[in-house]
């Protein structure tokens, strides 16, 4: 039995805190205490309050206000040091304070600004998500050696020469156990040994291919688990709190796969009694895992484990109360009641922020900030136009236009001499990475780009093309080009042409939009009256559905047989999951960033012309009923005016209570 002392309680009964559930008498061998657990994931070197777009505040992201949310929790439990902080990682890399220290690059001696913030928080344990490794090893390991807290990843390893998994190393530490001493119902001290279990998308070696390749591997995340929970077991964790960055899939389970979504998959394995998931940039629990096999969202389970997932960007913080029995029988500690919770910064509903920044840590990071936004505001060119994306799921849009042109520039350039590519037509794929938010709501003119006419600033680039993406170029047949563009037409909802219902076009918060990938250098109608051929993951629902059509290269059809390249990223080339992606059809692995071609492309082209060319639209559908086919963007003058403007055939029907602007889209 862990060893106690005699203390004093106090628990204040905070928002979220477990009512203790007095066990009854001074026993030393029986007692109950209450831990809580706290997690942020996601941040995005997002650590100050600051849209470096704009150049405004926001009371919606930022580190610094979630660390309000974070001591503000503690107080709740007064004295007492019944709690623990982790991070879940996709920690360094996402803002323009992220972007800007990449490029100065970092030395020894030199903080990282998201560990100066996250050293003065006291965490506990942090783990790895893939997006620190978009910098290379060298990168991560300088930033991460200034963390005052432990680092884990238990599917990570050393690359090596042979076939044998048996003998391969641990790149990192797999896990951490820390020992605590926290304070019983009557107040004694008792230590309890708590472990922590990290696990990383094992895709980071498609995603990030060129920076890892011959250094590290990657195994299954349920995998390790099942292997490394019972040797934290023996080596005395009282109980298991996995942290993976990862997000939920009910798919069957093969690990064989290594599936990229596995928090659900960890549920199933002994062990573990807490998950602190990410990844997926959505908050659990919530309305958005209503359907999801296994889950409770009242009691915050998934298959009666306690999890959670606190947002993107310092939206939330993730809070899991155990309340923890002992059983003197079995001499362990045991989960006997959970509360979760995924606390906000700021409310949606209301329009107002829920808590201010925490001012000695904006003064901290004060040189930082005032550095990045010098860094964004370097001129690169000029725009003749206002180039906004409230259109980009309507409509052939400006803001992928620009990106897919200099994309395609740069690989039509690169082939020049190259007896295997230079006969070859040259496409270029690009999505809107900002076209509402990952839970569908089109309220704030944040989750767009607006970039406005005149002079473009690095920040411009940057709000274009959201992340560090380096370019990737695959090789394709014409059914793998018409495969792709059926995954991406899946962003749809299938319309009933016998309805004059209305009906919803874009399915916001079930297809992420960075997966509706426009393939420029062809041209192609989308059929929205067929089924979706895919999910949002791309996984095929109906082999036989069929939405693309018309689909021509220079006005002839394109052919099964066609060969073409398309320029990309590493993310989507590399990734596998559309048609004519993956290692196999790899034919250039650049080392520039896909916002670096960006940039310099408006440079070389500057004053740039933002005209999207019209390569795809919407096929229109043959039906004499009178249908209503709705699409949203924010209630705001900008919004308004650009609609006008570019689709002067919309009508606007009403606002909502979400201050979404809902437009009627004619497509008979």
């Amino acid at each position: 039995m862990k060893h106690f002392k005699k203390a004093v309680l106090s628990l204040a009964a905070g928002s979220a805190s477990l009512a203790l559930i007095s066990c009854g008498g001074d026993d030393d061998n029986s007692a109950k205490v209450n831990l809580r657990l706290m997690e942020t994931t996601d941040i995005h070197a997002n650590v100050m309050d600051h849209n470096y777009y704009s150049g405004s505040q926001s009371e919606k992201i930022g580190l610094v206000r979630t660390a309000t949310l974070i001591n503000e929790a503690r107080a709740e439990l007064s004295e007492a040091d019944n709690h623990v902080l982790v991070d879940n990682g996709d920690l360094i890399q996402g803002s323009p304070m992220g972007d800007w220290r990449a490029a100065e690059g970092i030395e020894a001696g030199e903080v990282h600004p998201v560990y100066k913030v996250m050293n003065e928080l006291d965490y506990t344990v942090a783990n790895y998500g893939n997006h620190e490794f978009n910098y290379g090893l060298a990168f991560l390991a300088e930033s991460v050696n200034d963390a005052n807290f432990p680092y884990i990843s238990a599917n990570i390893f050393k690359h090596d020469s042979d076939s044998d998994d048996s003998n391969d190393e641990l790149y990192f530490k797999p896990y951490h156990l820390e020992n605590k001493l926290l304070l019983d119902e009557n107040g004694r001290e008792r230590e309890i040994t708590i472990g922590f279990i990290g696990f990383v998308p094992p895709q980071i070696m498609q995603w990030d291919k060129a920076k890892l390749e011959g250094q590290l591997k990657t195994k299954d995340i349920k995998q390790m688990a099942e292997r490394f929970v019972p040797q934290m077991r023996a080596e005395g964790a009282d109980i298991v709190v996995a942290i993976p960055h990862s997000g939920i899939s009910t798919e069957a389970y093969s690990a064989d796969a290594l599936p990229e979504h596995s928090a659900w998959y960890l549920a199933d394995v002994d062990g573990i009694d807490a998950i602190m998931f990410g990844h997926s940039h959505l908050t659990f629990p919530s309305a958005a895992f209503a359907d999801t096999a296994g889950v409770d969202l009242e009691a915050g389970t998934i298959k009666g484990v306690p999890a959670v997932m606190p947002g993107y960007w310092g939206s939330h913080l993730g809070i899991i109360d155990l309340e923890l029995e002992y059983n003197i029988d079995k001499d362990r500690w045991r989960v006997s009641a959970s509360k979760v919770e995924a606390r906000a910064i700021y409310d949606n509903e209301n329009k107002m922020a829920l808590v201010d920044a925490d001012h000695s840590l904006v003064a901290a990071v004060a040189d930082d900030h005032d550095k990045t936004q010098a860094y964004m505001g370097t001129p690169i060119g000029e725009v003749s136009d206002n180039i906004f994306s409230f259109l980009a799921l309507v409509k052939d849009d400006p803001s992928i236009q620009i990106v897919s042109d200099a994309q395609k520039a740069y690989v039509e350039d690169l082939i020049v001499g190259d007896v295997n590519l230079q006969e070859l037509p040259v496409l270029s794929a690009a999505a809107p990475f900002k076209a509402c938010d990952r839970e569908g709501i089109c309220a704030d003119e944040t989750s767009f780009t607006t970039v406005p006419k005149g002079q473009l600033t690095l920040s411009d680039a940057a709000d274009l093309y959201l992340y560090p993406n380096t370019l990737v170029a695959v090789k394709v047949t014409g059914a793998e080009l018409k495969g792709w563009l059926e995954c991406s037409a899946s962003q749809f909802f299938q319309i009933d042409t016998n309805t004059s219902a209305r009906q919803e076009l874009i399915n916001y918060a079930g297809f992420p939009t960075y997966n509706f990938d426009v393939i420029d250098g062809v041209t192609y109608e989308i059929d929205v009256s067929q089924p979706a051929r895919n999910d949002g993951k791309c996984q095929e629902l109906n082999a036989d559905a069929e939405r693309i059509v018309n689909l021509k290269y220079m006005g002839s059809k394109v052919s099964d047989e066609q060969e073409f390249i398309v320029a990309s990223n590493n993310y989507r080339a590399n990734g596998g999951q559309f048609p004519g992606t993956g290692a196999d059809h790899v034919v250039i692995n650049s080392p520039d960033a896909n916002r670096t071609v960006l940039a310099n492309y408006i440079r070389d082209n500057s004053p740039v012309t933002p005209t999207a060319d019209g390569n795809w639209s919407f096929k229109k559908l043959d039906t004499d009923t009178d249908l209503e086919i709705v699409f949203r963007v924010p209630d705001s003058e900008r919004a308004r005016s650009f609609v006008a403007e570019q689709l002067p055939s919309a009508v606007e029907l009403e606002i909502n209570d979400k201050k979404e602007v809902i437009y009627e889209l004619n497509m008979q």
